[in-house]
């Protein structure tokens, strides 16, 4: 796990190494351990090293025998040891025991399809000398970041956004468009950020850079398609084999690792096979929050670290925590989002990094396995159309009317009876409404929102395509394994551990437990109204039946309570005071309302506020200076 980045120049001039070392400087967190560089006159690549597998031999860039390919890579290739014996056998020489040197024999025998043959991670630069080629991928599901922007006669990429504004000339602007996706989505859609002409290389896609012009292509074209014959025990016993390999492949580590453990199914069934597999306890990190005794989990996240002799660590914060650490959460993060979990992933990582430097950890498991209430809303959606219009409308205007604090409920029930899929889906991931967007926006945000409605719903097009002829859960599914996860809670895992240098792993994202996943039929996805149901028939293998069926309680804080008391002043200071960003774009007194009405029980808006606070810090940390 580490940080790279580089300039590559269209007309083949020298890279001035000065920009590539501050660019490499500004991500000095995500490796700590060692730094190097490489300059060819047209490329300079940068790397920061968080020593993982081969400690002492890995140090980066990684070159082939000649040297006329140069590698820098932010990741994991977890079959790197299967590769490494293959590559051999063609005659490959190698001369570290690092998991990067695979990719350089890798590229020498396959070419750029070589990253079809990785499982892992993985955001990496190739240049291959002889040809004069920069090659950039970045792994199928997109766990790691990969930023781009063209300046000039220059492409820069990095892992973070903030190495890439080293450059002078690298634009602080505000993306509208982005900017209206992101009060659709939560979060803005790859391959655009919410800084004007900086880019996204989206998941599972290679670029290739030289003074002929980019070329960006997609290597991994699963779609989903679903088993015919199978029987359901036979389905078990093979997910189970896969999710054993998978944390098997995942636990290889020159240093301790060890897991972010909640009181849920999906963190319980990685201890389980992490203790099968590990000589020593596992170590394992929990936090909890003042005042969320209701959703805490420390407790029984105790109880089933001591189930299987794990090590224990667990951390209380309060809104002070929090305060404090907003100074620099947009520093992190780059990109606002609006998940009110988003801040506790830095605590956790925080408390991990002090013990060990890697860490395993559940995410991932929920988008394609229907962990969500919005994908029980997805299967509501064919029945509540079969319904006479007049019961529908009556309904919808009856429960969006009721006051009281039905957020997700009333959202719902808005997206039921949307006939076009997209907008279906824009509905339900908006926290604001239609009309809620109609009062809030002001300026070039509500002149482009005046045009189209749900214009945003296009972000998502590219994805859909790949699946409009399935069902909608199917579609809804493979839109958040896709689009979702990486965008949102991806980059938030990445940004949050990397900022305490530590590498987070996500074993239920193997790329062929996904497609094994999504070989299913959604019935055993979603059974009635049972999300997950064959993902939690396999967990009792490993977990009691009260653990596997235990209600989720997710990573919820009482973040909604804080805003209201502790951190109140410190809300208003952010979006209603003269300074405040959010002038330039809103409607300050509409949001007035918003937070008088949150604070009054009549309406429950924390994830706006949530959204619109993350905004305001993003933008005094980025678009101020």
């Amino acid at each position: 796990m580490c940080g790279i980045c580089g300039i590559f120049d269209f007309k083949g001039n020298s890279i001035d190494q000065a920009i590539v070392q501050q660019m490499k400087s500004a991500i000095l967190h995500r490796g700590p351990d060692g730094e190097g560089e490489f300059f060819d006159k047209e490329v300079g690549l940068g790397h920061r090293r968080l020593s993982i597998i081969d400690v002492g031999g890995g140090g980066q860039p990684i070159g082939n025998e000649d040297g006329s390919i140069q590698v820098v890579f932010n990741g994991e290739i977890y079959n790197f040891i299967e590769l490494r014996e293959e590559l051999q056998k063609y005659g490959h020489q190698f001369r570290t025991h690092s998991d990067t040197e695979v990719i350089v024999h890798a590229y020498e025998q396959w070419g750029i399809q070589c990253v079809k043959r990785f499982n892992g991670m993985f955001a990496f630069a190739l240049w291959d000398g002889n040809k004069r080629e920069l090659f950039l991928a970045r792994d199928h599901l997109g766990i790691k970041p990969l930023y781009y922007v063209i300046l000039g006669s220059q492409l820069l990429f990095a892992s973070e956004i903030k190495s890439l504004l080293q450059h002078k000339n690298c634009p602080r602007e505000v993306d509208i468009d982005a900017l209206a996706e992101l009060f659709s989505f939560r979060y803005v859609p790859s391959p655009k950020t919410l800084f004007k002409n900086i880019m996204k290389l989206p998941p599972a896609h290679t670029l290739v850079v030289s003074q002929a012009g980019i070329r960006i292509e997609r290597f991994w074209e699963w779609g989903p398609t679903e088993r015919k014959t199978y029987k359901e025990a036979d389905l078990i016993e093979e997910y189970q084999d896969l999710l054993e390999d998978a944390v098997r492949l995942q636990l290889r580590s020159d240093v301790p690792l060890g897991l972010f453990l909640s009181s849920g199914v999906d963190s319980g069934m990685l201890l389980a096979i992490m203790s099968k597999h590990t000589s020593k306890a596992v170590q394992t990190f929990t936090i909890g929050f003042e005042d969320g005794e209701k959703t805490n989990e420390v407790e029984d996240a105790k109880i089933l670290a001591q189930m299987f002799g794990a090590d224990h660590y667990h951390q209380i914060l309060g809104p002070s925590d929090y305060l404090n650490y907003y100074e620099r959460y947009m520093w992190d993060l780059e990109e606002p989002v609006g998940n009110e979990t988003a801040a506790a992933f830095y605590f956790v990582a925080k408390l991990t990094s002090q013990h060990v430097k890697v860490a395993l950890t559940g995410q991932g498991a929920d988008e394609p396995w229907a962990g969500y209430d919005r994908h029980k809303g997805a299967k509501l959606s064919g029945l509540y159309s079969q319904l006479p219009g007049l019961v529908t409308n009556n309904l919808a205007s009856l429960i969006i009317s009721m006051p009281g604090r039905m957020e997700r409920l009333k959202r719902g029930v808005v997206s039921l009876a949307e006939p076009d899929m997209l907008t279906r889906l824009t509905k339900i991931y908006s926290f604001f409404s239609a009309d809620m967007k109609g009062h809030l926006y002001t300026g070039a945000l509500k002149q482009a929102f005046d045009n189209d409605y749900y214009g945003t719903r296009h972000a998502l097009s590219r994805l859909q395509n790949d699946v409009k002829h399935l069902d909608p859960l199917t579609q809804i599914l493979y839109l958040d394994t896709r689009a979702n996860l990486p965008d949102d809670l991806l980059m938030v895992g990445d940004k949050t551990s990397m900022a305490n240098s530590l590498e987070a792993r996500v074993p239920f994202l193997d790329y062929r437990l996904v497609q094994f996943i999504e070989s299913l039929p959604p019935n055993l996805k979603l059974k009635g109204f049972n999300g997950k149901y064959l993902h939690k028939k396999s967990a009792e293998k490993w977990l009691p039946k009260e653990i596997v069926h235990r209600k989720k309680k997710g990573f919820a804080n009482p973040i909604e309570n804080w805003f209201r008391v502790g951190m109140k002043s410190y809300v208003e200071e952010c979006l209603l005071s003269s300074d405040s960003a959010m002038a330039r774009y809103f409607d300050q007194g509409y949001i007035r309302k918003i937070l008088e009405l949150d604070r009054s029980g009549k309406e429950q808006y924390r994830r706006q506020i949530y959204l619109l606070v993350s905004l305001e810090l993003w933008h005094r940390k980025f678009m101020s200076n």
